[in-house]
């Protein structure tokens, strides 16, 4: 089964089920990937269905931390509950720790030595962790041990 037709079946189960938020966010998914479709003209592969569902939860945590900033929890619990709903899709994401290993080896390979160089990092490390870290955290982590050097 394609990860578009799991998608699909997990939202005929939440609608069976009543689940108003799962069912709202598989929809607004399904949307955004179509609406990718649209764009490039063709069906999208699996890892841009991924960088799409990435880029969906990605929305949702800038927006909790807004709520938060606002004091409106109520509207960041509704952001949260929907990132939980699209988290099953993504693949496993890294710890701080393996993502540390892979951010010194990064470093290593680019040669990098300070603040200036978190480019190279980034480019090199980015295409390794697609979907399955956030590139802030990344950043925060590259910047700290570049740093630190």
């Amino acid at each position: 089964m394609t990860l578009i037709d799991e998608i699909k079946n997990d939202l005929k189960q939440s609608m069976l089920a009543k689940e108003k938020i799962k069912t709202s966010t598989l929809r607004l998914l399904i949307s955004s990937i179509h609406n990718r479709e649209i764009e490039k003209g063709e069906e999208l592969k699996e890892d841009e269905i991924l960088a799409v569902t990435s880029s969906e939860v990605k929305k949702r945590r800038e927006s909790v931390e807004e709520y938060k900033k606002a004091e409106r929890e109520e509207l960041a619990q509704k952001e949260e509950d929907e990132i939980k709903v699209l988290q099953k899709y993504l693949p496993e994401q890294l710890s701080d720790a393996e993502l540390e290993e892979m951010t010194k080896a990064a470093i290593t390979e680019t040669e990098s030595s300070g603040k200036k160089d978190i480019g190279k990092v980034m480019q090199n490390l980015m295409p390794k962790v697609k979907g399955r870290a956030d590139g802030r955290k990344i950043n925060q982590i590259a910047i700290k041990l570049l740093v630190d050097k």
